[in-house]
């Protein structure tokens, strides 16, 4: 059997436990003889055989290949994904990235029916080796370009925390140059070097707290957050219940006239630029002042044609 037809029924077994916690190896046994016409696109070659020892031999593999831990409970008599809310989120993105990648190795012959966007990479590669320096509190050399600027400058920085936001990642840093805490673009960063020179890591910085009311990759500073009342038309309005702007969303109305959401937001330019996009399938109701510039911006791309 090939190491890509066992990662699959690894993945079939991650599967089955996150839609029914608690299944019987019969349950897994059973819904993994189901999947065999799936795992044999893997591999042609395959032989199916799934025994009990088969099972727990691929829960320790599981754990060594994705940090997974599968567990039995005797209470419920069945095997479950132990995690903790973060450990479930990465969990899902995992999940998800491990499916496009098995859909398109399986579609490798079907490539005009599967259409991927043409960009460039952002800069993932350095993603280890940031890891590495964020755990282990070390200091890290890079050169930085900006978008306004011609040249790229060296930085000096330590290294507190990755961010994504709109399939960018980001290095969340404190700046040697001006002792401020920053956000850098992957994909705007190169020739990184990791220090042995350790920091100490602020007893006063949270990342969570500081990008909290935060929507996007600019950081809010010393601004207190805005209840924001937003309406929707129906169409949209179907997308944001689905994707939500931000995890403080609360649905206020929704009925075949409108949909309204409020949000604890700092307003900040990612924010404007978001909204700004929705273009009239929105209004901002409160706060006045947002709502301002959100009209003032449009009035001012609409001069740009009325000329």
């Amino acid at each position: 059997m090939s190491k890509r037809a066992y990662i699959s029924r690894y993945l079939l077994i991650l599967k089955k436990l996150k839609v029914k916690p608690y299944a019987t190896y019969e349950e897994l046994q059973a819904y993994i003889d189901n999947q065999f016409e799936y795992m044999q696109m893997q591999d042609d070659r395959l032989n199916m055989g799934f025994s009990k020892r088969t099972l727990q031999r691929d829960i320790k593999e599981i754990a060594n290949i994705f940090g997974i831990d599968i567990e039995y409970s005797k209470q419920h008599k069945g095997y479950f994904i132990s995690q903790n809310e973060t450990e479930s989120m990465n969990f899902q993105r995992m999940m998800e990235a491990f499916e496009i990648f098995n859909s398109l190795h399986i579609a490798q012959d079907l490539t005009p029916f599967v259409h991927l966007e043409k960009r460039k990479p952002q800069g993932t590669e350095n993603l280890y080796g940031l890891l590495h320096a964020i755990k282990n509190n070390f200091q890290i050399k890079f050169d930085y370009q900006k978008f306004w600027e011609e040249e790229s400058q060296q930085r000096l920085a330590e290294p507190y925390a990755l961010k994504e936001f709109k399939s960018r990642w980001y290095i969340i840093a404190k700046d040697d140059k001006d002792a401020t805490v920053k956000s850098f673009a992957l994909d705007r960063l190169t020739h990184l070097e990791i220090s042995n020179r350790k920091f100490d890591f602020p007893k006063n910085y949270n990342i969570e707290e500081s990008y909290r009311y935060c929507f996007g990759i600019i950081s809010p500073n010393d601004e207190e957050p805005l209840d924001i009342l937003l309406s929707f038309d129906p169409y949209q309005g179907k997308y944001i219940k689905t994707l939500p702007l931000h995890e403080s969303q609360q649905v206020i109305i929704d009925n075949e006239k409108e949909l309204q959401v409020k949000l604890k937001l700092c307003v900040t330019h990612d924010l404007l630029m978001e909204l700004l996009s929705f273009g009239d399938n929105v209004k901002v109701l409160q706060p006045k002042s947002l709502a301002e510039e959100i009209k003032l911006a449009h009035q001012k791309a609409f001069k740009q044609y009325s000329k």
